[in-house]
């Protein structure tokens, strides 16, 4: 992963300055005759480009990045877009939050939103953005990045996790352990990240020489009612699996429900794997076994990768960052 550095707050802490004049400064500001010698000192020393992150920037900026997401209550979102602003922050950038409510239309609607307000780029987490939408977006210079999940047609940067050897991982940990009846609870058919998902399942399975039961494949929406609503389905087809595997958050919450409803013992009665929150998996007993994807570094990506495109480098555009995932044992499976 590519490092931007040194940043204004490290100017600022040289120079015994506020970060509010060293940016005032950068942005053609004047300021005391001591402050600027202090501050191109600084400058100096850190070998800071001037340019590259502040005077290079047009001067017709608003100083803002528009965040469109699915959800305010999806917590993969909410924690990703925490990440994203921190780093924003450092360089001087405000943000506009936008939630579409799982809606196209809605989505469409506050991506226009946010070019009425001139927003200086858009990191979007994608449902049916208009490609239209975006070739105009792009043209005028405001760059987009996509997170969680690409854009079919669109030219656009994307960063997300590597779903498919996520998911890969996670049941082939239940196939070594001697499980052979797995079963997977997915997203939406027509999502990114629920198809990468299912293909890592399918996969593990060709590669282990199992046949795959249909049967054993439900689809949620990735909400709590969801992973409830599937969870108890799988519990009241008595042995039909030994294994389940939960594809998101939300769902991951709304089956553990079911399993503590269903008095279910795990991993005794039913090994389980959950994803996407760590401190879930502490809480819950016994601890959960949970594929944990990398939110901070996602974050931290799509806004250096966006000040990137800010300051006019284009390289290797449109780029894609596969993050790694990573499986924390817990003990869920038997």
């Amino acid at each position: 992963m590519f490092q931007i550095a040194p940043t204004i707050k490290d100017v600022a802490r040289l120079s015994g300055l506020s970060t509010a004049t060293v940016s005032k400064y950068l942005n053609g500001f004047s300021v005391k005759e001591q402050n600027r010698i202090k501050i191109e000192s600084a400058i100096k020393s850190l070998n800071f480009s001037v340019n590259s992150l502040a005077r290079g920037l047009k001067t017709n900026r608003t100083m803002t990045v528009g965040v469109l997401i699915p959800s305010l209550e999806n917590i993969f979102a909410t924690s990703i877009v925490s990440h994203i602003e921190r780093v924003l922050q450092e360089y001087g950038y405000s943000t506009i939050i936008c939630d579409y409510n799982g809606s196209a239309k809605l989505e469409n609607a506050k991506f226009d939103f946010l070019m009425n307000r001139f927003a200086d780029g858009i990191i979007i987490m994608p449902l049916g953005l208009s490609e239209e939408k975006v070739r105009n977006a792009l043209e005028k210079d405001v760059p987009i990045i996509s997170i969680d999940r690409p854009m079919k047609n669109r030219e656009c940067d994307v960063v997300l996790a590597d779903n498919m050897n996520a998911s890969y991982n996670a049941v082939e940990h239940l196939i070594t352990r001697g499980h052979r009846e797995i079963g997977i609870i997915c997203g939406p058919q027509d999502i990114y990240t629920a198809q990468e998902r299912l293909k890592g399942y399918l996969r593990v399975h060709e590669d282990y020489g199992m046949q795959v039961d249909e049967k054993n494949i439900k689809y949620g929406d990735y909400g709590i009612q969801s992973g409830y609503d599937m969870m108890k389905s799988f519990i009241k087809e008595s042995g039909r699996v030994d294994a389940v595997f939960v594809t998101n958050y939300e769902m991951t919450l709304g089956a553990v429900m079911a399993i503590n409803e269903m008095n279910i013992r795990i991993p005794d009665e039913l090994s389980f794997i959950g994803f996407d929150n760590q401190h879930l998996a502490t809480v819950v007993k016994p601890n959960l076994t949970i594929v944990v994807q990398p939110i901070r570094q996602i974050g931290e990506c799509a806004a250096e990768l966006l000040l990137r495109r800010l300051n006019g480098d284009k390289t290797n555009h449109p780029a894609v960052y596969r993050l790694k995932t990573e499986l924390h044992e817990g003990h869920s499976v038997r």
